[in-house]
């Protein structure tokens, strides 16, 4: 069927040719016509052999209209990174002045998303029809696709202005400011500075963050002269706290910037006019003298005026203090446990550390308790903004629980708190993120947009993993474009690494994957990748190792997509990479192409290569052990369960080595909890044989790192199936040195113990300390000592118990068999020295009770009857005398 349409088309060419159509003879109908034979081809799956034969058309006949319009627009329809032939069909038409023919192909090309060249072009036909609506209307699209446009979005910005709408205005206005900066044309950056100045001149945190970037794009001294307007700006409106933060920066920039040092001063003089010691904190700062630092001369300044009367002070020893008076050189402060304290208002400065009137440490000293914990509680907000502010208004989450927990909120209320905080801290706008550590917040001056809060993420953030989720995160939020700036900053982070690359490292296949996938999210960013995914592969040196490097769930699954994708030879590196990246998509890949018998090899190679492949051995088992290709393996559960033990002993070595001791303890735990813990190894007990079992047993008894207790467990199991199993060799002298056999009441008895040390004790123990610490100078506070020392006291039994109860394995009552002695067995021995008989109970540690007759299997006397049979003799040392004992009876108790 598609014969006749190529007929067709190929008739078209032809004609076209041999008639040497002229432009005038084209109009948007036969375009149209043209667009018929699209569909038709697309609904006849011919597109591919309609493009060759117009590409093989163009060889000859370069500017054939027909065919650069039907190449053109199959290729658009695929996504094709080439759009020579549409933009030289565009060019021809708009160089003749074919307006309308010109219109109908950009729109043609816009509707398969936004095109640059598209948008540019249609907005000179509106042009050329005096239609200003709409070339506004193409423009905003435009600036949307183009970030690097800045001349047409400042004449988006006028246009508003004129029209009234400042607030859209502004915002056009601060996207051409950022684009001037960009391209370093500051004469242009200036002009829209002023102007913003003009219309938002108290969003200092915007021009903060532009004299940066000009001081980084431009120069410092640009930023300088930027800085200097808003200062002007703030000084006229008597914001003088942010006139002073102005000056500082500036003085960062030029610290031998004279006028700037001489209006801090100012400044400072109008801010603390009515302080007593203004003059003096001056003079002695040297502030006013050029041949000081100017930094050291500002330090020594605020650090001087912070001590007037009424201000807050704090000391190690005697806490929160608040300064009664100053005369001269002399400064008293009353603190709680020490009124009317007299020193040198130079040692004062040196001793002690001012504080704010809000500082949460002089709350905590001048608020009544029951207070402060209500309104913590009750208004994190404030709770927050208090506690980081008080500390050079940056602050960490484990900063705010220093001071927040124990000593107001329990650590079971400050869960439930921190929970909270930390989603406020996220999204309320008047918090914001340090730009040197992403985990320190401040609190904002002015609110901060969740789309700024991510950017200051982004930049402080040292990881570039946690920097590539924060970029993704960026793209989810509701009202998200791609003409943001700091989109534009971020993305060309990752941009950057495919740019310059010389090896395909982690960094530079991530990058990619991250660009491919917002560039088809995304069309309107109009990335084109230069980068073939076959050629950055070949330049890897080690896959399994990169694939680890990518520390992104969703970046090793595209990375992995792309290998099957575009690597010819993807089985062969899908089989290499599993046993590293142990994905289950990689094995259904593999067995949906067909290719089980690769599959079967793989199972058999990793069995037999068990060191080097161990992980991939305990997943096949846990995952695959029902699939077909794995029973193909016909690798039997007996060796299954060997291969286990094995790695299990060479963990528990490798380990012991400190060798890959995180990766083996996590292999290692895996397995012991298979074999062990979900009852494996007692269950195929259950149905094996005695040859068997003495081939599984002999194995895991020769893991010389395994618990005994382990080993126990398994000896008593098998004893309880088969009575009269022979346990060969020095299995026979088993006996428990690390784990610990415990009775089930006992088990919780102690658990009950430790809960109640834990949540009961130990915070009742909290209150006693922060109670102690309130009563001031620790050196000669009994009751501060006291609570440290049974705060010690309980760490200790706390840190004991649960060490004996991770050791501890409840015994199973119907494991006890009365062949030999064990556990919970009862003895019935013939002193033969005495000529009498004694009986004893064989139980654990926790049971013993050796005036009762109840021994532990782990004393002495306990360790040297374990194991014994009726009939046995053995000799037990006393108090320096040997005693003969022979067993005579071995009965079960009950438990």
């Amino acid at each position: 069927m598609s014969e006749a349409l190529l007929k067709n088309v190929q008739e078209m060419l032809n004609e076209e040719k041999w008639t040497r159509s002229t432009l005038s003879n084209y109009s948007t109908n036969q375009f149209k016509d043209m667009d018929v034979f699209l569909k038709e081809a697309q609904e006849k799956k011919a597109c591919d052999t309609l493009k060759e034969l117009c590409d093989e058309h163009l060889i000859h006949t370069k500017t054939s209209i027909i065919a650069l319009y039907l190449s053109g627009m199959i290729a658009l329809s695929r996504q094709l990174i080439d759009d020579v032939a549409l933009t030289s069909l565009v060019t021809i038409f708009a160089d003749n002045h074919k307006w309308n023919i010109v219109q109908y192909l950009c729109e043609r090309v816009l509707d398969y998303g936004e095109s640059r060249f598209a948008l540019r072009t249609l907005a000179e036909c509106y042009k050329n029809d005096n239609d200003e609506e709409k070339v506004f209307a193409i423009w905003e699209r435009l600036v949307k696709v183009d970030s690097d446009e800045a001349d047409i979005v400042k004449l988006l910005a006028e246009h508003y202005e004129a029209e009234g709408d400042i607030d859209t205005a502004i915002d056009y206005y601060k996207k051409s400011l950022h684009r001037y900066i960009n391209k370093q044309l500051f004469s242009n950056s200036r002009e829209i500075w002023e102007k913003l100045l003009v219309y938002c001149p108290e969003d200092i945190e915007f021009f903060l963050h532009i004299s940066r970037k000009t001081a980084k794009t431009i120069g410092e001294d640009k930023a300088i002269l930027l800085l200097q307007q808003v200062y002007d700006s703030c000084k006229k409106r008597d914001d003088i706290d942010t006139a002073i933060n102005i000056l500082k920066i500036m003085l960062d920039y030029d610290e031998r910037d004279n006028q700037a040092r001489k209006e801090i001063v100012e400044c400072y003089r109008k801010k603390y006019e009515k302080h007593s010691q203004l003059n003096e904190c001056i003079r002695i700062s040297d502030l006013m003298h050029n041949y000081r630092n100017v930094h050291e001369a500002i330090t020594d300044f605020e650090k001087h005026i912070a001590f007037d009367k009424g201000n807050f002070v704090f000391h190690r020893t005697w806490g929160v203090g608040r300064i009664a008076r100053i005369k001269d050189d002399e400064i008293v402060i009353d603190f709680a446990k020490h009124r009317g304290h007299n020193m040198s208002l130079k040692m004062a400065v040196n001793a002690l550390q001012t504080l704010s009137k809000n500082h949460i440490w002089v709350l905590k000293a001048t608020w009544k308790k029951e207070k402060l914990y209500e309104k913590i509680k009750d208004d994190i907000e404030w709770a927050l903004k208090i506690v980081i502010k008080s500390f050079d208004n940056a602050c960490s989450m484990k900063k705010i629980k220093e001071e927040l927990s124990p000593s107001i909120l329990s650590v079971g209320e400050w869960v439930g708190w921190s929970n909270k905080a930390k989603q406020l801290l996220n999204t309320d706008p008047s918090f914001g993120v340090s730009p040197d550590n992403a985990d320190v917040y401040t609190v904002r001056a002015h609110p901060i947009t969740i789309e700024e809060k991510l950017y200051n993420k982004f930049k402080a953030e040292k990881s570039f993993f946690d920097r590539a989720k924060t970029l993704m995160e960026f793209t989810l939020q509701k009202d998200f474009e791609t003409d943001s700036d700091y989109f534009s900053e971020m993305f060309s982070y990752f941009t950057g690494y495919l740019k310059s690359w010389s090896q395909a490292n982690e960094q530079v296949v991530a990058s990619y994957l991250i660009v491919k996938v917002l560039a088809g999210k995304f069309p309107q960013l109009g990335m084109k990748l230069d980068l073939n995914f076959v050629d950055m592969f070949d330049g890897i040196g080690n896959v399994p190792e990169l694939f680890l490097n990518l520390k992104d769930t969703t970046l090793r699954e595209d990375f992995i997509g792309h290998i099957r994708l575009f690597v010819p030879n993807w089985t062969d590196i899908y089989l290499k990479l599993f046993p590293t990246a142990l994905l289950p998509s990689i094995l259904d890949a593999l067995e949906q192409a067909g290719f089980e018998d690769k599959l079967v090899a793989l199972v058999i190679s990793c069995f037999e290569n068990y060191r080097e492949y161990r992980d991939a051995v305990v997943w096949f088992f846990k995952n695959s052990s029902e699939t077909s290709w794995f029973k193909k393996a016909n690798i039997s559960f007996e060796r299954q369960l060997i291969t286990l033990i094995r790695i299990l002993d060479v963990t528990y070595r490798e380990i012991e080595s400190h060798r890959d001791t995180n990766e083996n303890r996590k292999t290692n735990k895996q397995v012991y909890t298979l074999l062990f813990k979900d009852g494996i190894l007692n269950s195929f007990i259950d149905k094996a044989d005695t040859d068997t079992i003495t081939r599984v047993y002999a194995v895991l008894n020769d893991v010389k790192n395994l618990d005994p207790a382990d080993k126990l467990a398994v000896r008593l199991h098998i004893a309880g199936k088969y009575a009269d199993f022979k346990f060969l060799g020095s299995e026979e002298k088993v006996a428990v040195t690390r784990g610990l056999f415990v009775t089930a009441a006992k088990y919780m008895e102690k658990q009950k113990q430790l809960e109640h040390i834990q949540t009961v004790e130990v915070p009742a123990n909290s209150k006693e300390i922060e109670y102690a610490l309130s009563l001031g100078d620790l050196r000669e506070n009994a009751e501060y000592k006291a609570a440290k020392e049974k705060q010690e006291i309980l760490n200790s039994t706390a840190a004991r118990l649960k060490e004996e109860i991770d050791r501890a394995q409840i015994f199973d009552p119907k494991l006890v068999h009365t062949k030999r002695v064990s556990f919970g067995t009862k003895v019935t021995l013939k002193n033969n020295n005495a000529n009498k008989e004694e009986i004893f109970t064989i139980l654990g540690p926790w049971e013993s009770d050796p005036e009762n007759k109840i021994i532990s299997y782990l004393s002495p006397f306990g360790n040297s009857m374990l194991n014994k049979v009726v009939g046995d003799a053995f000799e037990f040392a006393v108090g320096g005398d040997k005693v003969s004992y022979t067993i005579k009876l071995i009965s079960a108790i009950e438990l």
